[in-house]
């Protein structure tokens, strides 16, 4: 019966532990996804199919951007005023989250090797899922940053341009991921 009550009693702590597990990686894939979304809401909608994919040069980067604004600034027919106020706020923006995306990968290597040790180390563990936190905490408040900065410049019309262009990159980065 002792027997019992201690498989009992693993069954739930093994459920915990498998539970914070896939929160950290939720964590992390909510980051990756942050990025992916500041992207999108900013026009870059191509930026994390390949950019985010490895260590990429500034001048890449900043290329990359260029090129993504000048698309947004046709869907939402942008004014030369705004694309001077716009431009600066999204290219500080990716420059405050590209390292994250470092600190991202690191944290997760982190949480593999933890997991792949002959013996769990939960201290380990703990110390990703809360890196992947902490990382997505501080990506979401930039993005959200970003996003009213952006709005701010916008007229009520083009938001509304703006909108249906995500909405309609999202159905597209929906189907993509379903096939």
């Amino acid at each position: 019966m002792n027997t019992s009550s201690e498989s009992g009693n693993a069954t739930p702590r093994r459920s915990v532990f498998s539970r914070m597990t896939v929160v950290a990686f939720l964590a992390g894939a909510a980051l990756a996804g942050s990025i992916a979304a500041m992207a999108a809401a900013t026009g870059m909608g191509g930026f994390h199919h390949g950019m985010m994919s490895g260590p990429h040069s500034a001048a890449d980067v900043q290329a990359h951007v260029d090129h993504v604004l000048k698309h947004l600034y046709v869907e939402i027919d942008a004014t030369d005023a705004q694309k001077a106020q716009i431009t600066p706020l999204v290219q500080q923006a990716v420059s405050d989250l590209l390292p994250m995306h470092a600190q991202l990968q690191a944290a997760h290597t982190q949480a593999i090797e933890a997991l792949t040790q002959n013996t769990v180390d939960r201290t380990a563990l703990e110390a990703a899922r809360v890196a992947h936190l902490q990382l997505a905490d501080q990506a979401s408040k930039r993005l959200t940053q970003l996003l009213a900065d952006v709005d701010e410049v916008l007229t009520p019309a083009q938001r509304s341009s703006l909108a249906a262009h995500l909405k309609q990159m999202h159905t597209k980065s929906e189907m993509h991921a379903t096939s």
